[in-house]
């Protein structure tokens, strides 16, 4: 029997391995655990553990969410480990997407780094590109660029719902713009929609010559000003720090041509989002594409900008209508069936 969690970690010769994971020694005690005692509840779990019954509860919740566990088959409300070699597997996808997810924002991060070198080296640092730090001066040149602006603004905009701070300054600056004959296209999260406020927001600006469109994930926040300039976001966890200012002509350009074609494939404000020939909308596409990575539901509700909840009941939903038991199953039927 298992008697505490140091014991459980001893008797595996992966725990480094998984710690390394991002799996505590808590959560791998348990999976173990459950491995070798199928039939055990959560109340045995924790006695043999040394545990509380609420860190058992939360190792669950964390096992659940890398498909290392799932619902026992005829034991409505019990839980089983899936075997070693599929429940790895899905940790070891996990861990990747996640890491894939870094890498992509560090290659936007050192091409930003690559233009200020060169620009620094051409003796033109200030006009290729400009670092912003903290909130109010993004906000501060927003405003200018607003202003100034000759033909167009473009943004993407993440998160399920804009801050009612972001509404008030924004409805001011793009009625400027918009006055001075500037066009204005924005593209927000699909779960944007079911915010009050930014659904509103997204009615008013097209009211007065605005467009807005959204799409189930947003890449990143942008902003392009008359496909000269770019402002991207220090840290993209944290729009708080400041912003990047870009002028160089050649990442400008990459940037404007991402927008194009997401918003190409975006849906307008005010209409609903047309299904595939599988009958998936885009958030279901997005979210079987999330999958096949191998993110979470905790992964893909960050991604969509919804609830963990939300991200569940959509997972379980396509896990039915393909006829399988986990989050990596999923993924692999649906490429199997041509849905992805």
């Amino acid at each position: 029997m298992l008697h505490n969690v140091a014991e459980a970690r001893s008797e595996d010769d992966g725990g480094s391995m998984l710690e390394r994971l991002g799996v505590s020694a808590e959560a791998e005690a348990v999976y173990w655990a459950m491995l070798k005692h199928p039939t055990w509840d959560v109340e045995e779990i924790a006695e043999a553990l040394s545990l509380p019954d609420s860190r058992v509860r939360e190792a669950l919740g964390f096992l659940a969410e890398r498909a290392m566990i799932q619902p026992a088959a005829g034991r409505p409300g019990m839980l089983r480990a899936v075997s070693p070699k599929l429940g790895l597997t899905a940790l070891l996808a996990h861990v990747e997407a996640e890491l894939s997810e870094r890498q992509q924002y560090f290659a936007t991060v050192r091409a930003s780094i690559v233009a200020v070198a060169d620009a620094y080296d051409n003796g033109h640092e200030r006009d290729e590109v400009v670092r912003l730090d903290g909130l109010d001066a993004v906000r501060d040149r927003l405003a200018e660029l607003a202003r100034t602006a000759r033909h167009e603004c473009a943004t993407f905009t993440a998160g399920n719902a804009l801050p009612p701070t972001a509404i008030e300054s924004g409805k001011s600056l793009n009625q400027l713009a918009l006055e001075r004959g500037v066009a204005i296209r924005n593209i927000y999260q699909e779960s944007s929609r079911n915010d009050p406020a930014t659904l509103a927001y997204a009615t008013w600006m097209a009211s007065i010559g605005g467009r807005s469109r959204t799409v189930a994930t947003v890449p990143m926040r942008l902003t392009l000003v008359d496909r000269e300039i770019a402002l991207l976001p220090l840290d993209v966890t944290d729009s708080s720090k400041g912003a990047l200012e870009i002028r160089s002509g050649s990442m400008v350009a990459a940037l404007c041509l991402l927008f194009d074609q997401t918003w190409e494939l975006a849906t307008p404000f005010g209409e609903t989002p047309q299904l595939d020939e599988h009958g998936l909308n885009p958030q279901e596409l997005t979210v079987l594409r999330l999958l096949n990575a191998g993110h979470t539901d905790e992964s893909v509700g960050r991604k969509l900008g919804v609830s963990g909840r939300t991200a569940r009941r959509v997972v379980a939903d396509l896990m039915k209508r393909l006829g399988v038991e986990s989050r990596f199953q999923a993924g692999a039927e649906a490429v199997r069936r041509g849905w992805l």
